[in-house]
């Protein structure tokens, strides 16, 4: 590794894609913040994403690990043991999550709608990337940080 790849407490920074997965992983907080935002279409815009109640409360349930894991990320070396946990935690929820869509999409009645395919989709890269990625990996690992 490069020593430009190591931030000022001597662990690896995060990669570019870690951020994306947790934006892709938190959506429905981020849904819910613009709707609240926006009062007036904030309604019309839950409905719009989550016609189905129980999905949004999923998704907010869901969404707590990346949220935390986001929050935490700023001060990780203060505690490396829940970092190292939180791989494993966005790992099940990421399995979760894609377990959840791929129910609904074979359980849809008519055919599914482009939005929910691009999501599985979508949520079927970034855990595969979170899988196969080892810079990622090495970035929860607390050997890789520097003396």
């Amino acid at each position: 590794m490069n020593p430009d790849d190591y931030n000022s407490h001597g662990m690896l920074r995060l990669p570019l894609w870690f951020w994306t997965i947790l934006v892709l992983q938190a959506r429905t907080w981020l849904l819910f913040v613009m709707a609240g935002a926006s009062r007036v279409q904030g309604n019309g815009l839950l409905t719009w994403f989550y016609p189905d109640r129980h999905a949004f409360w999923y998704g907010i349930f869901l969404g707590i690990p990346p949220v935390l894991i986001f929050l935490l990320s700023g001060r990780r070396h203060l505690w490396p043991k829940i970092w190292q946990m939180g791989y494993w935690l966005l790992l099940a929820g990421m399995f979760v999550t894609f377990a959840l869509q791929g129910l609904g999409l074979w359980q849809s009645m008519d055919t599914p709608s482009l939005l929910d395919i691009v999501l599985a989709l979508m949520d079927a890269g970034a855990l595969a990337y979170w899988l196969l990625s080892r810079r990622l990996r090495a970035c929860f690992d607390e050997a890789r940080r520097l003396a």
